[in-house]
């Protein structure tokens, strides 16, 4: 919903990607987005997540899960940060992470597990647990009107500051929504309609934390 410009550009940089998901009931993070037990779904929606996850070019095998009873998808639920923080630095450490991609302080929806995701890298940065070299970018939270102009937004991405921009080509941008659509269980009208009109299909603008 939110990465796929992140995911698709860095791709096509040969990045190798890894996604962590913050829930097994479950919600993402770390090169992106989706899942949930908020409807009792949960191991459909781990399959649903690798389908996407191939679909922007990650494979299975990168594609890891925390499965811990407090870390509940549910939008009015913050997460734990020690418990969260312990499991991404050794998401991190384990698979030789530089780069980090997660929300900004507004979730960009304001979900309560995106905020909980940024806290947790927020903390691991400003008390210097993160790797030598390991940067975190973070999504910028934009406003309704912006959010939901899809294309139109590029010009006005483009004249505000930001440290990283990715915008996606039409094929890219098909892609994504090819993506998303793996998310079968999760795919109600109002998704349908956020994968028309919603700008992070086509663009994400990020800040260095």
């Amino acid at each position: 919903m939110f990465f796929a410009p992140t995911l698709l550009s860095l791709g096509r940089l040969r990045a190798r990607l890894w996604l962590l998901c913050g829930s097994s009931d479950m919600h993402v993070h770390l090169e992106s987005r989706q899942a949930g037990n908020y409807y009792n779904q949960g191991e459909i929606r781990k399959r649903e997540l690798e389908e996407s996850c191939a679909v922007l070019g990650i494979p299975p095998s990168n594609v890891a899960v925390i499965d811990h009873r407090d870390l509940p998808d549910d939008p009015a639920v913050e997460w734990d940060t020690q418990l969260l923080s312990t499991f991404v630095l050794k998401h991190i450490e384990t698979n030789n992470i530089n780069l980090v991609v997660t929300f900004d302080a507004g979730g960009v929806s304001g979900h309560a597990n995106h905020i909980s995701l940024y806290v947790a890298l927020r903390n691991l940065h400003s008390e210097g647990k993160l790797p030598e070299g390991c940067r975190v970018l973070i999504l910028e939270s934009v406003n309704l009107l912006r959010k939901y102009i899809s294309a139109l937004d590029v010009p006005i991405s483009c004249l505000l500051s930001q440290d990283v921009l990715f915008i996606l080509t039409k094929e890219e941008s098909e892609q994504a929504k090819r993506a998303m659509r793996c998310h079968r269980s999760q795919l109600l009208w109002f998704r349908h309609i956020y994968m028309v009109f919603s700008r992070y299909m086509v663009i994400n603008s990020l800040r260095l934390l």
